[in-house]
Order: structure tokens, then C-alpha cells, then sequence
């Protein structure tokens, strides 16, 4: 199975590390980085507003742990956003060639 993969970081320079680890070493087969999100959220019980960065991880549901494992060796954040979505369907090509980007 076939799945995206969330993560919200600090700025693009460790959203670009991230990417490029996780493409160089075939455990996503792209990497979106979607630039100048503002995140709300609660932590340590007080709101916090901070602009960060999105990544949208392509990959199979097999990597997810290595994903994971990768993203949190890297990021700088205590608790990185690390969640995982399945995709129920997708152009056949498309995820042919998930397949072929991943380690084998």
C-alpha cells in the first residue's frame, strides 16, 4: 500500500535536508515542500503561532517506520508532526513508479 506522509518543519533549509535524505536514500520517491505555512497549535499548555514549511512525503506503507526513524534523526523539533495517510487509489503510472523509486 501507498502513502503520504506529513511533516511540518522550521524553515526550508531542514525541509530540503529531510527531502534530500529521504529521496538520496529510496525511502520516498518525492518529496513536496510546500513553503510559508502558518501553524496554531497547542503545546506545553499555552497557543503557539509559527510560520513553518509542509513536507508531502510519497511513499509505501513498508517505509513508514525507516521514514519516520530518518525525520526524527534530523529534525530539529522535540515532537515532529510525523503522520502517515494511505492512499486508497492513484493513477496507475503514477504509483508504478513509487515502485520503482523505493528501495527494493
Amino acid at each position: 500500500m501507498y502513502q503520504v506522509v506529513l511533516s511540518t518543519c522550521p524553515n526550508t533549509q531542514v525541509a530540503e535536508q529531510i527531502a534530500s535524505a529521504l529521496v538520496t536514500e529510496q525511502l520516498a520517491a518525492c518529496v513536496n515542500i510546500l513553503p510559508k505555512i502558518k501553524s496554531i497549535y497547542q503545546w506545553q499548555g499555552k497557543i503557539a503561532c509559527d510560520d513553518e514549511v509542509q513536507l508531502i512525503i510519497k511513499t509505501k506503507t513498508e517505509h513508514f517506520t525507516d521514514v519516520s526513524d530518518k525525520i526524527s534523526q534530523l529534525h530539529p523539533y522535540d515532537t515532529p508532526e510525523i503522520i502517515a495517510l494511505d492512499i486508497a487509489q492513484g493513477n496507475h503510472s503514477y504509483l508504478q513508479w513509487i515502485d520503482e523509486s523505493l528501495t527494493k
